[in-house]
């Protein structure tokens, strides 16, 4: 049986986004940091938009960022985009690598790199390797499409759920 919420999704008003923002957070996801070095630097965005088996030929994956976002211009000039599904336990170092303080983002965070400059963290159930395949506009977001070359999981570690504004233990 579904409850409805007291008001209508109307374009405006803060009470109206915070409903959204509460029945969205009823659907769980997983969570994924997207990362890179750029000029010498890693860069990193969390995003628990982030979705798989878009396309089987191209392998395509997806995610949607803020248009505010400051992490993500920087990012798409990564030939190579490291995608890490993190994995349950890691709640703390998603908080630390989504911090809107970029400079405690990566302390004390294992981690790897491929040869294009694709950053992985370590631990993480499944690693991903892209390339920017395409990105469009949708409202105050981008949705970017994301071409794998390369894949690697640890089906020996759950992912890390996110559901109803906290992280949660599959099962």
């Amino acid at each position: 049986m579904m409850t409805q919420t007291s008001r209508r999704a109307e374009p405006a008003g803060h009470a109206v986004r915070e409903d959204l923002r509460r029945v969205f957070g009823h659907y769980p996801s997983g969570v994924a940091a997207l990362a890179a070095t750029i000029d010498h630097t890693d860069v990193v965005l969390v995003a628990s938009s982030f979705t798989v088996g878009v396309s089987l030929d191209p392998t395509l994956v997806m995610f949607a960022v803020q248009r505010s976002s400051t992490t993500w211009p920087v990012l798409r000039d990564a030939p190579s985009i490291g995608v890490s599904v993190l994995s349950t336990g890691q709640d703390h170092l998603c908080r630390q690598l989504a911090s809107k303080d970029k400079s405690v983002r990566w302390k004390d965070t294992p981690r790897s790199r491929s040869q294009c400059g694709a950053v992985f963290i370590d631990g993480a159930c499944v690693t991903l390797e892209c390339s920017i395949y395409a990105e469009y506009p949708a409202g105050d977001h981008e949705i970017v499409v994301l071409e794998v070359s390369g894949v690697e999981a640890d089906t020996d570690q759950d992912p890390l759920v996110f559901h109803g504004s906290r992280f949660r233990p599959l099962g």
